[in-house]
C-alpha cells in the first residue's frame, strides 16, 4: 500500500493472489536472477512531493542516495500511482525497488522503515487550534469547517465525532498531471475557505514550506479501534528476493542520516518511535 497523493488504500487483493499462483520453487530459483547493472526504480511521473519525471521529489533524491551507495545508475520505470501500480511495475519485473510503501503491505516485501510519519491537521498560524484539538472530542471543533480527502483515515474520526456536516470533501482518485486535491485543500486553509485540513503529513509539510504559506500543522491523534493515522514507511521489493532486501536494508541503515536530511528538507513531519513529532 502506497501513501501518496491518491492515498492508495484501495488496492485490490487479487493482485497478490495472482503472484501466489507461481510455485515457490520457481520463485526461489529465479527471484535473484535480476540484472543489477542499474537501480531500476518504480515511480509515478507526476506525484510531487514524492516523485516526478523531472526528478524533483524527495523519493527521487532518496533513490539517488541509494544508487550512489550501491554504485549503480538510477533508472526509472514510470507508471501512474493508481490501482495496478505494483502489478505493472514491481511484480511485472519492470523495476526492482519501490521507494515508499507502508510497512505491512502484502503486495510487496517490505524493507526496514526509513521514516515514520502521520496525518496532520493544518490550520492558519493566526487562528491556532485549542491545545486539546489534535483529538476530535473537543466541543470547539464543531464550530470549524474541515477538509478531507474522501475515504482517507481521518474521515473515520470525523464520522465518529459527528463532524461530517462540517466537511468539504476532496477527490481521492484524480489525474495527478492536472489535479492535486491535497494541495487544493491546503490552499483552501490558507485563504480561509476551510478552517482545518486533514492531510497526509509529507504532502502538507512540502506545500507549506514550498509556498511559504502562513500555516501550521500538528499530528492527528489516533483513537482506539479507529483507523490508524501514523505509519512506518519502507521501500518495497519482490517477496522472492531476500538477498536484494538485505542489501537495500544495509544501505538504508548506512545512509539513514542522508535520507533523513532529505525528508527534513522537504518538510516531512517525522515521528520518533513513541509517536512524538521530532524537532530538528
Amino acid at each position: 500500500m502506497r501513501l501518496s497523493s491518491a492515498y492508495h488504500f484501495l488496492f485490490i487483493a487479487a493482485l497478490t493472489a495472482a503472484a501466489a499462483l507461481v510455485p515457490a520453487s520457481v520463485g526461489a530459483q529465479t527471484g535473484e536472477l535480476v540484472d543489477r547493472t542499474e537501480l531500476r526504480v518504480c515511480e509515478d511521473p507526476s506525484n510531487l512531493p514524492f516523485s516526478n519525471e523531472k526528478k524533483e521529489g524527495f523519493e527521487n533524491k532518496i533513490a539517488d542516495i541509494m544508487g550512489a551507495a550501491l554504485n549503480l545508475p538510477v533508472h526509472y520505470v514510470w507508471f501512474p500511482e493508481t490501482v495496478g501500480f505494483v502489478r505493472n511495475t514491481l511484480q511485472a519485473r519492470q523495476c526492482d525497488l519501490m521507494m515508499g510503501t507502508v510497512a505491512g503491505d502484502d503486495l510487496v516485501q517490505n524493507t526496514n522503515p526509513y521514516y515514520y510519519t502521520t496525518y496532520v491537521m493544518v490550520f492558519r498560524s493566526d487562528k491556532p487550534l485549542p491545545a486539546s484539538a489534535a483529538g476530535f472530542d473537543d466541543p470547539s471543533l464543531k464550530d470549524l469547517k474541515f477538509g478531507v480527502v474522501a475515504r482517507t483515515p481521518p474521515t473515520d474520526l470525523l464520522v465518529r465525532h459527528g463532524l461530517m456536516d462540517h466537511v468539504k470533501s476532496y477527490a481521492l482518485v484524480v489525474d495527478t498531471r492536472y489535479e492535486s486535491p491535497p494541495q487544493e485543500m491546503i490552499k483552501d486553509v490558507a485563504n480561509g475557505t476551510i478552517d482545518v485540513g486533514l492531510v497526509w503529513g509529507p504532502i502538507a509539510g512540502y506545500y507549506i514550506s514550498k509556498e511559504k504559506l502562513p500555516l501550521k500543522m500538528v499530528p492527528v491523534r489516533g483513537e482506539p479501534n479507529a483507523a490508524r493515522m501514523d505509519y512506518h514507511i519502507t521501500m518495497g521489493v519482490r517477496a522472492n528476493e531476500p538477498e536484494w532486501r538485505r542489501k537495500i536494508n544495509a544501505v538504508i541503515r548506512e545512509r539513514q542520516p542522508e535520507i533523513t536530511a532529505v525528508l527534513r528538507d522537504y518538510g516531512v513531519p517525522l515521528l520518533d518511535e513513541q509517536g512524538r513529532l521530532m524537532t530538528q
